[in-house]
């Protein structure tokens, strides 16, 4: 019998997963929220909607929450009509959100004295992979049930990895972005250095893409400067940063390492959404730096 999926959370990440599960021939149950257009979409695609959280657990076999952080999730599943309301033995929770490796485990026990499994699998890329169903997904939590659910999970990954017990996904996937946002931050403030040291922004594309300061993240962020914007990346919210970092930072506490390079990055991100900044896509940090640098930066960047 095939397996009915339920979604919450079909924002630019959800939007894509929730498609390429619909269209896999999976029944699909979907929360509504205040950016209707994915919902409607995926209505349109044959999804059922729902009002509420519990109302979706009653209705599917598998949940799957894609949301902005752990605080929300176990809102969500834990709180007034969530999940967990309407949860029965047997139901399988699917947490795609990077969040807080501590705040899963807590969610792990409140659902196993209901009966109900969780695994923790937070995906990497972009929308424009999740839309294409090609993610890569890191998966945490009981072996036999990662197997049990792999064909599912294979309708919008291109890559799926388990990592080991329950959190351990979402600490990988905190130490991947880690590096990601970090290095984000390095290549905007070497590219304003740059433009405002008189550097031509092409001869300085050319030169650090074959040395060893080239990554992806120089080749998307230094698009805007050769004029190619269509070419960056950038679909994540400074706010969305900040989260991920500051988690980072809490896990490398928890586990008495020094950090003094993510406390510097935390700081730069927190600036920006103190600033305003929070809801703009992390390619907007050229206007901060350009801000803070007392430089103008032509640049075409996204919204």
């Amino acid at each position: 019998m095939t397996q009915r999926i339920g979604f919450i959370g079909a924002g630019l990440m959800g939007h894509g997963v929730a498609k390429n599960i619909l269209e896999k021939g999976y029944p699909l149950t979907v929360l509504g929220h205040r950016n209707r257009a994915p919902v409607d979409d995926l209505i349109g695609r044959g999804a059922i909607e729902v009002n509420s959280a519990a109302a979706l657990a009653r209705a599917s076999d598998v949940v799957f929450t894609c949301l902005p952080n752990s605080e929300v999730v176990e809102r969500v599943v834990l709180g007034p009509g969530g999940v967990l309301e309407g949860a029965r033995e047997g139901l399988i929770v699917v947490d795609l959100t990077t969040a807080e490796p501590p705040a899963t485990l807590r969610l792990g026990e409140a659902l196993a004295a209901r009966g109900v499994r969780l695994l923790d699998a937070p995906m990497t890329l972009t929308p424009k992979e999740a839309e294409a169903g090609r993610l890569n997904l890191l998966v945490g939590g009981e072996r036999a049930l990662f197997e049990e659910l792999r064909p599912l999970f294979e309708t919008f990954n291109e890559q799926i990895f388990y990592i080991g017990p329950l959190g351990s996904a979402h600490t990988l996937k905190l130490i991947n972005n880690f590096l990601s946002i970090g290095t984000n931050a390095l290549v905007i403030e070497a590219i304003t250095t740059a433009l405002k040291a008189g550097v031509d922004p092409k001869m300085m594309r050319e030169v650090i893409s074959v040395s060893g300061g080239n990554s992806v993240s120089f080749q998307r962020l230094s698009s805007f400067v050769a004029g190619e914007p269509s070419a960056g990346g950038g679909a994540f919210s400074i706010e969305n940063a900040w989260k991920d970092i500051s988690y980072f930072v809490r896990l490398s506490e928890a586990n008495a390492t020094y950090t003094p390079v993510a406390d510097t990055i935390r700081r730069f991100y927190g600036l920006a959404v103190a600033l305003g900044y929070g809801e703009e896509m992390l390619p907007q940090l050229f206007r901060l730096q350009g801000q803070l640098s007392r430089v103008e930066i032509d640049l075409t960047l996204p919204k």
